[in-house]
């Protein structure tokens, strides 16, 4: 096992340092950079611009030298905690991303922990019941949550909550708590509104969980151990808890890799429509904006939260289903 971890974590260096060079190349694919752009917003306003400002600006920066130069500054930089300065909101990185961190977590726990709760149930009952009236509305309500997309469906809960609850449009708190210190007015702001993001977000997600819990667990229930079991007298709910509803999950524990990075960036079209100050506009303003040292090192954080997701599911599997190895080969 731990040898295992050894090789998994050396080769987690040279899968960064490809993901990085990838994501700063992309980020530099648009013609010109963030000055640039700067430069045309002014004019379009009619405002003038500096030369010896704009000149200042991109050699304290680094703009001014080759993209290999660019990319070794950067990426030697993080290696020492230095994320850069982000251009857009004129400060660095490491305080622009801290500042909206802590409320994406929250939003994406608790839109999680939402998503769990709903679907075991559910997608037990439907893969138990298969084939009953409980079944198929459950089965048709699923198929709604897919279909409807997010952005619609915030916008509803929105008027609803507006309406019938009187909840102000938007946001995660009152506009009065904004930029205040924590208090208990301000923690239940945040419980106030943070209801409406976490049945937007988490219902999507609920219905797919739902249609693969019960389709894995279906497909568990009629193999041969199952059946060998129940003819054995043992009773269904030992029966179901004990094995088949175990490797049922195995899906569950995959998506690990793709779980962590989705706590940090959360779901930015639904957060755009609901005007959430979470990092997912953060990042798409930045990559608008060609703002390279904040984009380029949320991605960054994103893929090592991936990898190490990915590592953590592996590893969580073998613990899971017996029949997983970490080496190759036959298990006897």
């Amino acid at each position: 096992m731990l040898r295992y971890v050894v090789q998994r974590v050396l080769l987690m260096i040279p899968t960064m340092i490809v993901i990085s060079i990838i994501v700063f190349v992309i980020i530099q694919l648009p013609p010109g950079d963030y000055l640039e752009s700067y430069i045309a917003e002014l004019q379009a306003q009619g405002e003038s611009v500096d030369p010896q400002k704009i000149a200042f600006l991109r050699e304290h920066y680094g703009l001014d030298k080759s993209l290999v130069e660019q990319y070794l500054r950067w990426a030697g930089g993080m290696l020492v905690g230095d994320f850069g300065y982000s251009f857009e909101f004129n400060m660095p990185v490491n305080k622009v991303v801290g500042d909206r961190m802590f409320l994406t977590i929250i939003v994406s726990v608790v839109t999680i922990v939402f998503t769990w709760i709903v679907a075991f149930p559910i997608g037990i009952y439907s893969a138990t019941h298969q084939y009953s009236w409980g079944d198929y509305g459950l089965s048709f309500l699923g198929f709604l949550g897919i279909a409807i997309p997010n952005f619609m469906l915030a916008l509803v809960m929105l008027y609803l909550a507006n309406v019938f609850f009187g909840t102000s449009i938007g946001g995660l708190m009152a506009p009065e708590y904004i930029d205040q210190p924590w208090s208990w007015g301000k923690v239940l702001s945040i419980l106030e509104h943070s209801w409406v993001p976490v049945v937007v977000i988490g219902l999507s997600g609920t219905a797919g969980m739902i249609r693969r819990l019960r389709a894995n667990l279906l497909d568990e229930l009629q193999k041969q151990y199952v059946v060998t079991a129940r003819a054995k007298g043992l009773p269904p709910r030992k029966v179901l808890y004990k094995y088949p509803l175990r490797m049922a999950l195995n899906f569950f524990i995959s998506d690990i890799g793709s779980l962590l990075p989705s706590i940090i960036s959360g779901a930015e079209i639904t957060a755009v429509v609901l005007s959430l100050p979470t990092t997912g506009p953060m990042l798409l303003s930045a990559l608008r904006s060609q703002d390279m040292y904040l984009a380029g090192s949320f991605l960054m954080f994103l893929a090592l939260l991936t990898v190490v997701g990915v590592l953590i599911s592996d590893l969580a599997l073998v613990a899971l289903d017996p029949r997983i190895r970490l080496s190759g080969g036959v298990a006897r």
